[in-house]
């Protein structure tokens, strides 16, 4: 799946999209066997898979670079304000809003862009609404659907799920060995003030020996079915 959409303007003339995906990544560490840019794969590979599944869904660039703080600790992070992730967002919004779209949903790669929720509430009450895909019950399911073995919390961060949707996805932006990379932090509760490097030495929060390529590809599929509902 290409991780820029490639499609010209005849093309998105003769789609007519009501509903466009803008997929929201970040660049921040992701130990050291998934690349700096893994959200934003993440999320510019599921908004590919949804768009292959429903057509008439318009497919946006990614957003590359977010609110990546409580990485800062690693070399490579980068980050954004939430204040300018949020400028961002809204002028993307206005933008597909005068050319027709009438909604968009905001394709979430990267856990730490909390105030993306805080921006979909708001525009629930403007002239284009939004939602934020996916939320933690779709997350929840796609875990159960793909038989991942660590739970969402624990497998916070360049763990079995992330490794696994690169497995499937992009093998070739994956480093082996991974079978020594597990690391576990259950106990975070100091994340936003502290940063993660305080609860984990590698940057890895979870267990990417139990990744494969097939739970990628179910946890994907999961993810597509789940799409349904938001749009």
């Amino acid at each position: 799946m290409d991780l820029l959409p490639s499609d010209t303007t005849l093309d998105e003339r003769m789609r007519s999209a009501s509903v466009a995906l803008l997929p929201i990544g970040s660049l921040e560490q992701h130990g050291p066997h998934l690349p700096l840019t893994t959200d934003t794969v993440v999320a510019a590979t599921l908004a590919g898979e949804i768009a292959a599944a429903y057509p008439a869904v318009r497919r946006l660039p990614p957003v590359t670079i977010s609110c990546s703080h409580e990485h800062a600790a690693w070399p490579g992070t980068v980050s954004i304000s939430a204040t300018t992730l949020v400028a961002i967002v809204r002028d993307v919004a206005e933008s597909v809003r005068r050319a027709g779209i009438t909604s968009l949903v905001l394709v979430n790669g990267h856990g730490g862009n909390y105030v993306l929720g805080n921006v979909a509430q708001e525009a629930s009450l403007g002239p284009l609404p939004m939602a934020l895909f996916p939320g933690e019950p779709d997350w929840d399911a796609a875990r159960a659907a793909a038989g991942l073995a660590t739970s969402g919390w624990s497998d916070m961060h360049a763990g079995e799920l992330e490794t696994s949707i690169l497995l499937h996805s992009h093998p070739d932006l994956v480093r082996p060995p991974l079978d020594d990379l597990d690391e576990l932090a259950d106990d975070r509760r100091h994340l936003l003030s502290r940063g993660l490097a305080a609860y984990t030495d590698s940057g890895v929060v979870g267990r990417p020996s139990l990744a494969s390529a097939a739970k990628g590809r179910d946890v994907l599929a999961s993810l597509v079915a789940s799409f349904v509902e938001y749009l």
